[in-house]
């Protein structure tokens, strides 16, 4: 016998136990929910964070930074994938549409290519955006970067 497998005797603990009904049933007349207090009333539902009046947590803890309202998300798109997508689709123009076909961006994102990896296809990429390092890249193999 260890700790880690006892168990209470056959028979000992209710499994069936009914709340609230009378005093033979071993939940007297608060039905286990205590006395007073929020929780022991009927339509009671905690909200989230709710701290029993207590200030809560998130309003506790000090906020700091700032958050523009009117910044742009860009999806980022490398130079490898899109030599990828060329070699493995045969695709010489790549645009937003191409991009969201392939997974490479969801419908509503905007789209900015950035300059990691080598680039040996020409092809013409249309995107909302464009590093100076990809932008270069896609020219120098004879491509063209059109900004949307």
């Amino acid at each position: 016998m260890q700790l880690s497998n006892l168990k209470p005797a056959e028979g000992s603990v209710k499994t069936n136990f009914r709340r609230g009904r009378g005093q033979g049933s071993g939940g007297g007349g608060t039905a286990t929910r205590g006395h007073k207090g929020a929780k022991s009333r009927s339509g009671y539902s905690s909200k989230r964070g709710f701290e029993g009046g207590q200030m809560p947590l998130q309003r506790r803890v000090p906020k700091f930074g700032f958050k523009n309202i009117n910044r742009v998300e860009y999806v980022s798109v490398n130079l490898d994938a899109l030599q990828k997508l060329a070699e493995v689709k045969n695709i010489t123009e790549i645009t937003p549409d191409i991009l969201i076909q392939n997974g490479l961006a969801a419908k509503t994102s905007l789209v900015k290519v950035l300059g990691r990896g080598e680039l040996s296809a020409k092809i013409s990429v249309k995107a909302h955006a464009f590093s100076a390092v990809a932008k270069s890249a896609i020219e120098a193999k004879g491509g063209s970067a059109t900004t949307l």
